[in-house]
């Protein structure tokens, strides 16, 4: 069965970036379960297993556009130390949630400190990178009633609720 519309996919991956860094693996865990179509994984890898099967091996390039984006520089603010009251020692590359005006919670990277001030940036850590992966199928199945109705994969790999 080939990757198409609505079929649930589960694969084992290597990403790397452009200097051969590997970023990230599902080396030693279950494989990746997404369902095709639903925006569960980045679109320009999404775009490749379009079409692929079961035990296809393959290596993908996914530009930053078609990753997580390019890096938009209104996600980076500095704001006063005092916007994080009670917590006391705050470092470059810790984590935080941030409220947006509208309600919504953004995590955000702390990326510079200062006496006065902590700069956050609110992109994804991997936005504005070319992304390398090196992927290997290991299932392609159609989705049940119950995944699509959910928007993704249930089971190993995947959503469990």
């Amino acid at each position: 069965m080939s990757i198409k519309h609505n079929s649930a996919v589960s694969f084992h991956y290597t990403l790397t970036d452009d200097n051969g860094q590997q970023l990230d693996s599902s080396d030693g865990r279950e494989p990746l379960a997404y369902l095709h179509g639903a925006g569960n994984i980045i679109p320009g890898l999404e775009n490749a297993l379009e079409g692929k099967s079961t035990g296809d091996k393959m290596m993908v390039a996914v530009t930053a556009a078609e990753g997580y984006g390019e890096v938009q520089p209104a996600l980076i603010q500095e704001v006063p130390r005092g916007s994080f009251e009670g917590v006391e020692n705050i470092e470059v590359g810790m984590q935080f949630e941030a409220q947006t005006g509208n309600g919504d919670s953004v995590p955000v990277t702390v990326t510079a400190v200062t006496d006065e001030s902590i700069t956050v940036d609110g992109n994804h850590p991997l936005a504005g990178k070319n992304l390398n992966f090196d992927v290997s199928i290991e299932e392609v199945r159609d989705a049940s009633q119950e995944e699509l109705d959910h928007g993704h994969v249930h089971g190993p790999g995947g959503h469990n609720h």
